[in-house]
């Protein structure tokens, strides 16, 4: 038995941005326009590549001011996850202390597999909160083989922020940051020597990575390189792409403040309307350093693709970020980490246009659907 699906027509509600969000506004105009001008060899000297080279600077210099960094700091890849194994394992490659990346244990899968590619890891525990604990991640930079610090800006999957800017790293170990979750949604902490950013998290273009390197920053690339100027370079760059995906970056940095305090607010009626009126359940993650527009949350005796699809049924579209999946079999490493419930969990993240009446459907919603699905096994 299942639920009654949502009426034809009926309203639907998108509640996981964590993964991609639509393009912003700003980021369609821009791509239009610069489909014909953007099309050629940025490093060709005749007309159509001076044009190209003169939209891919532009593209650079606007996010570099958007972050907060120098132009000559920014390279664009083809993905976040290109741009996380360029800089971290950059950064390993350049060490002169050994190969050792020190990470929490939540550290998002594209650097753990990096990591097991090309470096050795010292995994450092969590709080139940998701948080690391940033002495302990300096004593274990200081170890013999220590190489790079990987820590996270804010964690995909439960929203936490650490303390990136605090941690006060040896000056001989770099900190390499994925910023892929938080990046233009927050500022960019100090303290680090590599980050990476995915532009389809904050409104561009999808297959356009950010890879920040400090200027001073002990790097070599670790993959073969190619003829381009930039020696962090993956190639030819989707210049109407970067151009677009700088744009939207401009426009979530000048909003952000007000859509950031909305939001957390917005998440705040979440987390305790969900905490009350569900029984058995666990909202995870740090409750005030965090994202502002994702919570997730765990229910007992609930299958969490079960609670995805009876939702998606119903017309609102959310995550789960931690139930077994068809592909693995096994349980989220973040909430493990964490020591918290790793099935029946529920990921929501907020879209730029999400409204108290869209996170008042899903509460009241809520409820009745997780007595719909523990009722089929029984509970």
């Amino acid at each position: 038995m299942t639920g009654p699906a949502a009426p034809r027509g009926a309203t639907r509600r998108d509640l996981d941005s964590a993964s991609s969000v639509p393009l912003q506004p700003a980021a369609r105009d821009v791509l239009l326009a610069a489909l014909d001008r953007g099309y050629a060899d940025p490093r060709r000297l005749h007309l159509g590549g001076r044009e190209a080279r003169l939209l891919l600077d532009n593209a650079r210099e606007a996010t570099a001011e958007a972050l907060g960094v120098r132009p000559d700091e920014v390279t664009f890849t083809p993905s976040g996850t290109h741009a996380v194994h360029l800089g971290l394992l950059g950064l390993v490659r350049g060490s002169r202390r050994g190969d050792v990346v020190v990470h929490p244990g939540v550290e998002h899968s594209a650097v753990r597999h990096a990591v097991a590619w090309g470096a050795q890891a010292d995994e450092v525990a969590v709080t139940g909160d998701g948080r690391v604990d940033g002495a302990d991640l300096v004593e274990r930079a200081t170890a013999a083989g220590a190489a790079v610090v990987a820590l996270q800006t804010a964690n995909h999957e439960v929203g936490t922020v650490q303390p990136v800017g605090d941690v006060g790293l040896p000056d001989d170990v770099p900190l390499f940051t994925d910023a892929c979750a938080s990046m233009g949604r927050l500022p960019l902490p100090a303290g680090w020597a590599a980050a990476a950013g995915s532009a389809h998290k904050w409104g561009g273009p999808a297959g356009v990575g950010v890879l920040l390197v400090r200027k001073r920053a002990r790097w070599r690339n670790p993959f073969p390189g190619d003829d381009r100027v930039d020696e962090r370079s993956t190639g030819f760059e989707n210049v109407p792409a970067v151009l677009a995906a700088a744009a939207s970056l401009q426009a979530v940095v000048a909003e952000r403040d007000e859509v950031n305090a909305r939001q957390h607010a917005l998440v705040d009626v979440v987390r305790q309307r969900v905490a009350a009126e569900v029984p058995d359940v666990e909202v995870v993650g740090d409750p005030v350093r965090r994202l502002p527009h994702l919570v997730t949350f765990s229910c007992l005796y609930v299958d969490g693709e079960a609670l995805v699809t009876e939702l998606d049924r119903r017309g609102f579209g959310i995550a789960s970020g931690s139930a077994c999946t068809a592909s693995t079999l096994t349980p989220s490493h973040v909430l493990e980490a964490m020591g918290v419930l790793t099935h029946g969990n529920v990921r929501l993240s907020l879209q730029h246009d999400t409204t108290r009446a869209d996170v008042d459907a899903f509460c009241d919603a809520l409820p009745g659907i997780v007595a719909e699905v523990r009722a089929r096994v029984g509970m």
